[in-house]
């Protein structure tokens, strides 16, 4: 190491929750890169340490303040944000020798914050930062956060009450950011915020200039112009309006990935009505038939919350069923979790016993992986593409996904015989084998 990195000062980052957080935290390593820091791996060697916390759920809020406290007790000099920042009092409470604190996509509070614990040295070395930023990811995957915020009011979820009101992006703004992780090695990006499928509307679809032409800010424009860019693009949390209906074509030709995540979160109309969630009058049912006539590698990956307040029997009895008849491919479950602040707390619906809520939580799990199973059974013998996140090269073996695969939640393609492959390659593959979350594979061309 350099004598001028040497001398840099170090910060140290847990960084917790949705990648929407792990964006926010390359944003704030990125500036302070630039203002010449340098990063520490360990507590022991960092002059302070950010926490950036997750507080969705009160489970998720214990964890943040564990975290703090280890940092605290690891390192001593705390600087505190993210999503559980807004509850200055709580965190005070637990650990009142904390630095500061600031709320969620705070990037200048936590920067200034920084300077006051430990003054930048800035040093021309040090000081350089690659065009595309610094990232959390691995070099051949990104998040790409087109806005901030939701104008969704979820009866569970304190979101907007700590993130804000929905805030898009400008087009080119985004689109530009997606050139320059393309050109740093990026092969897939993967388009985040709260509601990907409203993006735009704040702005009212507003034009920006990009490479000389004037593009609306809408989810359909912006999956086509992203698929020109020659990456997989993968869209995450996008509620299904109506709208949607447009990009699936746009799959069908290649143009984006064949993946929609959508939070159904239920599909008793009466849980969702208590719910509150956007576009649940939709047939959606009928929907994803449809897609998948126009589509048939659509993947479908959702969440779904069992136990919450009010659901009878007959409403979970209606999850299943809806399971079965749309084959989502990809699926989590939660047992409903209170949370402080949200409006279900104030409905006056009976409260499920926790025994009930973890019977039909066995019972939910049990049906998507069945479901899951069966939908990756019939890819046995295709030929398909796959990126590589990992290789074994001592088991002549590679971890890699499938375009029906996200990273972290989603299935793996288990590679054999595979050798002289890299992280971040694209290889052909043939499908050998499955089971409830997971394919099985050799190189195209080896099978005898």
């Amino acid at each position: 190491m350099s004598a001028p990195m040497q001398n840099a000062p170090k910060i140290g980052l847990v960084s917790l929750g949705c990648p929407k957080a792990l964006v926010d935290s390359e944003r704030i390593l990125t500036t302070l890169r630039a203002q010449g820091y340098s990063f520490s791996p360990s507590y022991e060697g960092a002059d302070a340490v950010i926490v950036n916390t997750c507080g969705f759920l009160d489970s998720a809020k214990a964890e943040s303040l564990d975290a703090i406290g280890e940092a605290m007790a690891e390192n001593g000099r705390v600087i505190v944000t993210g999503c559980l920042g807004g509850e200055e009092e709580l965190i005070r409470k637990s650990h009142p020798g904390v630095l500061a604190i600031s709320g969620a996509h705070q990037y200048e509070a936590v920067v200034e914050a920084v300077h006051k614990a430990v003054p930048p040295v800035p040093n021309a070395f040090v000081d350089l930062v690659p065009e595309q930023g610094l990232r959390l990811t691995p070099r051949h995957y990104a998040y790409l956060k087109i806005s901030e915020g939701c104008n969704n009011r979820c009866t569970f979820c304190i979101i907007p009450s700590i993130r804000g009101d929905l805030v898009s992006r400008p087009i080119a703004s985004v689109l530009y950011e997606a050139e320059r992780l393309v050109k740093s090695g990026v092969k897939e990006i993967m388009v985040i915020s709260q509601d990907t499928s409203a993006y735009g509307v704040d702005i009212k679809y507003a034009t920006s200039p990009y490479r000389g032409r004037q593009v609306e800010a809408r989810f359909q424009t912006l999956a086509q112009e992203l698929g020109q860019l020659g990456a997989w693009v993968r869209m995450h949390y996008v509620y299904p309006y109506p709208h949607v209906d447009h990009v699936i074509p746009l799959m069908a030709d290649g143009v984006i990935l064949p993946y929609l995540d959508i939070p159904f979160q239920h599909a008793s109309p009466q849980v969702l009505k208590s719910m509150r969630r956007p576009a649940n009058q939709e047939k959606t049912a009928d929907r994803i038939r449809k897609w998948r006539e126009i589509c048939p590698d659509l993947a479908i990956r959702s969440t779904f919350i069992v136990g919450f307040p009010g659901e009878t029997e007959e409403d979970f009895q209606m999850l299943l069923d809806w399971v079965h008849e749309t084959k989502i491919d990809r699926a989590g479950a939660f047992p409903y979790e209170p949370v402080t602040g949200a409006r279900a707390n104030d409905l006056g619906l009976a409260e499920i016993p926790d025994a009930v809520k973890q019977e039909r939580y066995g019972r939910l799990m049990e049906a998507l992986q069945s479901v899951s199973a069966e939908r990756l059974a019939a890819k046995v013998g295709r030929t398909i593409d796959v990126l590589v996140d990992d290789v074994e090269p001592e088991n002549e073996r590679v971890i890699a996904r499938s375009q029906w695969d996200a990273p972290d939640i989603d299935g793996n393609v288990f590679v054999e015989n595979a050798t002289g492959i890299k992280p971040g390659d694209m290889i052909p593959v043939t499908v050998v084998d499955s089971d409830e979350y997971d394919l099985y594979a050799v190189p195209a061309g080896t099978m005898q």
